[in-house]
């Protein structure tokens, strides 16, 4: 019997020491605070340079931050959401009724804020001497009212661009014969600088410090000015895309920029979402040439010596 319960013992402390092994070598899972931990983030494509920006600052500052962000178009985004994919996303439209009202039904009430302005962009080559349009001109142009055989190229069929364009200028199919979609913002600004009888619609931001791979071609294009006609202020004047035209509502073609938070949590989604809106995440949206949702204030002082 003593020989028994000693064996007995024995082969307790031995399983709990093999199981006291195993917990010392799971690893511990980190716990997810708006600075640590992962989220899901699906970005509209068209705003991947300055989304790509702010997600390599705020993981710089936070090294237990690991934003996951994947592009795609506008479509995929939206349906990424729709189907719980993802519970954070970057558009450049609000979300319907109807989508909001299915994400609040199933508990992801989602929270909607502007961080950026961006401007819809029309290029030329640098051979061009079309470097004014109207508002007119442009409707009539993705309507086909106008007697041209200017190439008009865009991103991508499902892109927030043609939406954008579709809505603008109440044509819902854009299939004309000099109306045609390429690959993405980069081939845009490829084909442009290669063929001066085209016109390229792009996000302003593509044009703002361009990576090596199309650097090159961005000096090889230039912005066209537009007018807007049924301007009450400035009907007669033609404005190219800046930070000032844009926060003073001149450039008549602007779009805003969104993050759409569906997580529920005080998380990492909830995170990035502060960083982008504080003064810091303004600021670089601001160096970025993009139009900021809130102005940084600066700060100075005067010295006056007696």
């Amino acid at each position: 019997m003593k020989n028994k319960a000693g064996y007995l013992i024995i082969g307790l402390s031995v399983m709990i020491a093999l199981q006291s092994c195993k917990q010392k070598a799971a690893p511990a899972v980190p716990e997810e605070t708006i600075n640590t931990g992962t989220v899901k983030i699906a970005a509209d494509e068209s705003a991947q340079p300055i989304v790509d920006e702010v997600t390599y600052l705020f993981k710089r500052l936070n090294e237990n931050a690991h934003p996951q962000v994947s592009y795609t178009t506008e479509n995929g985004v939206l349906r990424r959401l729709l189907n719980d994919s993802v519970r954070f996303a970057v558009l450049t439209r609000q979300l319907t009724a109807d989508e909001t009202k299915e994400l609040t039904a199933r508990t992801l009430p989602p929270v909607t804020n502007r961080f950026a302005v961006d401007a819809v962009t029309f290029i030329v080559n640098q051979a061009s001497a079309d470097t004014l349009m109207t508002v007119g001109d442009i409707k009539k142009m993705l309507n086909g009212q106008t007697k041209t055989t200017t190439d008009i190229v865009f991103d991508n069929p499902n892109s927030s661009l043609v939406r954008y364009l579709k809505d603008f200028s109440g044509n819902k199919d854009l299939k004309l014969k000099n109306v045609f979609a390429v690959k993405n913002n980069k081939e845009v600004i490829k084909y442009i600088s290669q063929h001066p009888q085209a016109i390229g619609i792009t996000g302003f931001d593509w044009l703002n410090d361009p990576d090596s791979d199309y650097a090159a071609a961005v000096k090889k294009v230039k912005i066209v000015a537009i007018r807007d006609e049924q301007s009450k202020t400035a009907p007669n004047q033609y404005f190219k895309p800046s930070q000032t035209t844009l926060a003073l509502k001149q450039y008549p073609f602007a779009r805003n920029l969104y993050l759409v938070n569906c997580t529920g949590k005080l998380g990492l989604g909830t995170g990035f979402d502060h960083f982008l809106l504080s003064d810091r995440g303004q600021r670089i949206i601001l160096r970025s040439g993009l139009l900021p949702d809130s102005l940084p204030q600066r700060e100075i002082v005067i010295k006056r010596n007696f």
